[in-house]
């Protein structure tokens, strides 16, 4: 099965590369990369259009910011693969865990996979008490509206059969995308596992970009998606 990687990022330039050869080097045997930079302004898209344009199959620039939900969109776009996985550009997320997040799939016992980072013996990095509360909220919220037992309805690593991913219009341009996505595939009736990771989280001070602000926006998708439409 062709793997498609979708790497959304902005202002990237100190991980950029690492996560490059991160996914290069999972241990799948054929992985398309498809990069979406988000209007970056320290020198991201450079190492883009430059050294790193040998390494990527596809690179898509946006010329005006538009948040996470809008890089998505014009990666999965692109997206040639059986399978399509979003990545995100921090380091935060490990590439060499593809096999067991995509074996629910290949097994064809699902057709949407979330990596997280909640469950299983995985290593987690010790960070913020309050956003673990918030990630929690905020899946419980999603799970009483559309009926699933997920444990991380917030995480990055979410895994789609192609077909699926590009026949779902997706809407929110920024960190919304998330309870969109989730409300939608439950609505389909898609068979969804989840599958422990290990997460590497990072701090504000190392380049992290979602806020209390985003939290509140997911709240308010949360009912838009589920009891709105």
């Amino acid at each position: 099965m062709k793997l498609s990687v979708i790497i959304p990022c902005y202002n990237e330039t100190n991980t950029i590369e690492a996560i490059i050869e991160a996914v290069r080097r999972a241990p799948w045997p054929d992985i398309e990369i498809i990069v979406v930079d988000d209007a970056s302004t320290d020198g991201t898209r450079d190492k883009l259009r430059g050294a790193l344009a040998g390494r990527i199959d596809r690179v898509e620039l946006h010329e005006v910011n538009q948040g996470k939900g809008a890089a998505l969109r014009s990666g999965i776009r692109l997206a040639t693969g059986d399978v399509v996985i979003i990545q995100d550009a921090d380091l935060e997320y490990d590439p060499s865990q593809y096999p067991r997040l995509v074996a629910p799939i290949a097994e064809n016992r699902a057709d949407v996979v979330f990596g997280s980072r909640f469950m299983g013996a995985e290593p987690h990095r010790v960070l913020y008490f309050w956003h673990r509360m918030g990630n929690g909220l905020l899946t419980l919220l999603s799970n009483m509206c559309t009926n699933l037992n997920l444990t991380d309805m917030e995480t990055c690593y979410k895994v789609f059969r192609r077909e699926i991913i590009q026949a779902i219009p997706i809407e929110e341009n920024r960190f919304g995308f998330e309870p969109e996505i989730t409300a939608k595939v439950a609505r389909m009736g898609c068979r969804i596992y989840e599958v422990g990771i290990s997460y590497y989280g990072r701090t504000y001070a190392e380049g992290k970009k979602i806020g209390y602000k985003d939290g509140l926006r997911a709240i308010y998708c949360i009912l838009k998606y589920n009891l709105f439409r």
